[in-house]
């Protein structure tokens, strides 16, 4: 199946692209948003991917946009730096479309998926860093057990770290057959949860080995400084985790009173970084879930720049 980028239009409504303006595209992928950027007026697009195999579909837009499209591997944690490298410092508007691509899980040999037996891998630019294999026979108990409940809220975290050290003591754990056969087996599937009981350790190994949080912390504190007075942010995210930190980001630093009480006097946070205009955030219509089921979990969050000075 094609890439489809998830709440097109509403990202596209949030960001308003303007002629003449500059977007981030932080999380560039096959170049959905950065196409309909393009597209949508004759503005510059900066794309940024870690995954080596995204330069591909950056070659493609390249030769169709030509000097109105530039990409640049790394993560978009470091976009202050890489846009320094490719001579940019403020933006009008900066994308993120968080988690895994469906490419990426696509693709076997890149061992995100337990619906393939492949090499357990899960790295997004699998030319650096620990795989998932490296860490699942390498942590301690607790460390593994605290990695599937943070990140996955794997309520049998334990019991599954308990195993994957028995296990590996005879053998190292090095596809995701072996690893997914071994989690069904301390963790039947409920009547109620009708996903795989793989599901919530894979997302948690997935976003410890490419450190996925720690990414959007550094994006996010580095929003405000890339981003000028009237540009726009946007993120797209696939579970509470990430959806969490971008609400909690943007509600502390669009300088909304704290609530009082008779015996506490309200205080006034910090002076407004960001405009949040829907606190709640927009979630994927009836219709696009139905023709793209990666919508169904996804929320989309968007903010404006105030004139505020940013913090260095």
């Amino acid at each position: 199946m094609p890439h489809q980028p998830v709440l097109l239009a509403e990202v596209l409504d949030a960001l308003k692209p303007v002629a003449g303006c500059i977007y981030v595209d932080g999380t560039f992928g096959a170049g959905g948003y950065s196409r309909a950027l393009l597209q949508a007026a004759p503005c510059r697009v900066i794309a940024i991917d870690r995954d080596p195999s995204a330069a591909a579909y950056a070659a493609k837009l390249g030769a169709e946009f030509g000097a109105r499209f530039v990409f640049m591997q790394g993560c978009f944690g470091d976009v202050e730096d890489l846009l320094r490298k490719a001579g940019f410092s403020k933006v009008d508007g900066f994308v993120l479309d968080l988690g895994v691509s469906s490419m990426q899980l696509d693709e076997a040999q890149r061992g995100f998926s337990f619906r393939f037996d492949a090499p357990l891998d899960m790295r997004m630019d699998p030319t650096s860093g620990q795989s998932a294999a490296d860490l699942v026979n390498t942590a301690n108990e607790k460390t593994l057990a605290d990695i599937l409940f943070q990140y996955g809220e794997e309520r049998a975290s334990r019991r599954i770290a308990r195993k994957i050290i028995e296990i590996r003591k005879s053998a190292p754990i090095t596809t995701t057959g072996a690893l997914a056969d071994l989690i069904r087996a301390v963790v039947s599937q409920s009547f109620k949860d009708k996903s795989d009981p793989a599901t919530r350790s894979f997302q948690a190994l997935r976003i410890a080995v490419n450190d996925e949080l720690g990414e959007l912390r550094r994006a996010l504190g580095a929003a405000p400084r890339i981003l000028r007075p009237g540009g726009r942010f946007a993120a797209v995210s696939f579970h509470s985790l990430e959806d969490r930190l971008v609400k909690d980001y943007l509600k502390d630093h669009s300088g909304r009173a704290e609530s009082g009480s008779r015996y506490r006097p309200q205080t006034q946070s910090a002076p407004a970084l960001f405009v949040v205009e829907n606190a709640r955030g927009v979630t994927a219509s009836a219709e696009e879930t139905k023709a793209n089921p990666r919508a169904r979990s996804a929320r989309l969050r968007w903010a404006v720049r105030t004139e505020t000075e940013a913090s260095v």
